[in-house]
């Protein structure tokens, strides 16, 4: 298929009502990825060359979501809603520059897979003017049936107009369908709007193309494929799919999940074999796992890398920017923003390191903080290799601690601490004896005083 050119048009111009949203219905996400780039992301892996967007209320956001993913894509305003032969007429422009194939899809059915619309190319490679994509079903009533005879595609038959033999088809119109670029044109324009709603409907180029003696057939895809979203709780259902394929393929690459229905997983994740993870872990976009990671339980990983042989959590959060190298640790409550923790290095409980970079070997203490912000600006700490940080110290940044340095627990480091130094930076203690017991009757009377 290499060799064909292919046009793809994304029909993303519906209102989505029902989605009860100010977001055009298109960008709501699966797995952190607007429905139309998973749409565009299949075109482009079945060796879709060029896409060309069909938008309405926020047509430029539509296009932006896409461009990632297909660079070049074009946006074409539909102003009137005709139908959608209608819609696809709205890129003529595109479609007139000449194709060997114009595949149409659908902005909302985000788990299509890439393999049918090969398959449905592939047809049109083959003489097919059009082959549209279907799928089996037992419980067929409310969508408009194939009606194949001698193993052609003679019409796509509405559900309410289907005679009572032809409503005992299991094999029902999925929307998309693949167009021999060279006839696209012509068998668009021909479609009329004799019909209740007045609209022009692309599956009536079935009838037209086989009308004129050109080949017209059907393909199989499993109904997931076609599953379009409607509504918030369709994209609940979607999501529920995307993440049980997602799961199933990455176990199978050599990662083991402890309670896969539990991992959530996003559309760009990586995970290397051996990596181990627990419970509740969820991976936002940007999350890249080197092999032999172990992720404990309730974690939550975004924007981060993550190197061989490093372990993360339980309750641990990685934010944007994130680096952890070899074998390093970050433990339990603790959260790791735009850092980088060296080979080995230890951030193990009740710790924030913000804008900050630890040496090798480094050890953090309990409920460390880097004092990374000063209300207006982001500021850098670093801390050399082989550090050590005692509990409950705030390293106010710009600050350096250097190599194999020591600064006692408690701490507020506002100075550098030099390569092997020490640095207190807490008040001395005084003990005063027997002040408790004084103390105590004093709060004792107040608190009688009070009552009384």
């Amino acid at each position: 298929m290499s060799d064909r050119s292919c046009l793809t048009i994304i029909l993303a111009a519906g209102e989505g009502t029902r989605m009860k949203s100010a977001m055009p219905k298109v960008l709501h996400e699966i797995a952190g990825l607007p429905m139309v780039a998973h749409v565009a992301k299949a075109a482009i892996a079945a060796g879709g060359t060029d896409v060309a967007i069909v938008v309405g209320r926020g047509g430029e956001a539509v296009r932006k979501a896409v461009t990632p993913f297909a660079a070049g894509a074009e946006s074409f305003e539909q102003v009137e809603r005709l139908g959608t032969a209608h819609a696809v007429l709205a890129a003529r422009a595109a479609i007139a520059r000449g194709y060997d194939d114009v595949l149409v899809m659908f902005g909302d059915t985000p788990l299509i897979a890439a393999a049918p619309l090969a398959a449905a190319r592939k047809l049109v490679a083959e003489g097919n003017a059009v082959a549209v994509i279907g799928f089996r079903t037992d419980v067929p009533a409310g969508y408009g049936r194939l009606i194949e005879k001698d193993g052609r595609l003679v019409a796509i038959r509405e559900d309410k107009d289907c005679s009572p033999e032809e409503r005992k088809i299991g094999f029902c119109n999925g929307g998309l369908m693949a167009i021999d670029g060279r006839e696209a044109l012509a068998l668009l324009d021909a479609v009329g709007n004799a019909n209740a709603k007045g609209e022009y409907y692309l599956t009536d180029i079935v009838e037209i193309a086989n009308a004129r003696g050109l080949k017209v057939t059907a393909t199989e895809a499993d109904y997931e494929n076609l599953l379009g979203i409607n509504n918030r709780a369709e994209l609940a259902e979607a999501e529920a799919i995307w993440q049980k394929r997602a799961r199933r393929e990455t176990m199978l690459s050599g990662v083991t999940m402890i309670a896969p229905e539990t991992v959530f997983l996003s559309h760009d994740t990586e995970i290397g074999a051996d990596t181990v993870i627990e419970p509740n872990v969820v991976f936002g976009p940007g999350a890249k796992i080197a092999s032999g990671v172990t992720v404990h339980a309730f974690s939550h990983i975004e924007g981060a890398t993550v190197a061989t042989g490093s372990s993360i959590g339980p309750f641990a959060r990685l934010r944007p920017g994130a680096e952890l190298q070899e074998k390093a640790r970050v433990g339990n409550f603790v959260e790791i923003k735009k850092a980088v923790v060296g080979p080995g290095a230890k951030v193990n409980h009740l710790t924030y390191i913000g804008d900050a970079e630890i040496g090798a070997g480094a050890n953090i203490g309990a409920g460390t903080i880097t004092c990374n912000y000063d209300g207006y600006n982001k500021h850098l700490t670093r801390i050399g290799a082989g550090a050590f940080i005692g509990s409950n110290s705030a390293l106010v940044a710009p600050v350096s601690v250097g190599d194999n340095a020591y600064v006692a627990s408690g701490s507020v480091i506002t100075e550098n601490v030099p390569d092997d130094g020490l640095a207190f930076g807490r008040a001395r203690q005084e003990t005063k004896p027997g002040r408790a017991k004084a103390l105590r009757e004093r709060y004792a009377a107040i608190k009688s005083k009070s009552r009384g």
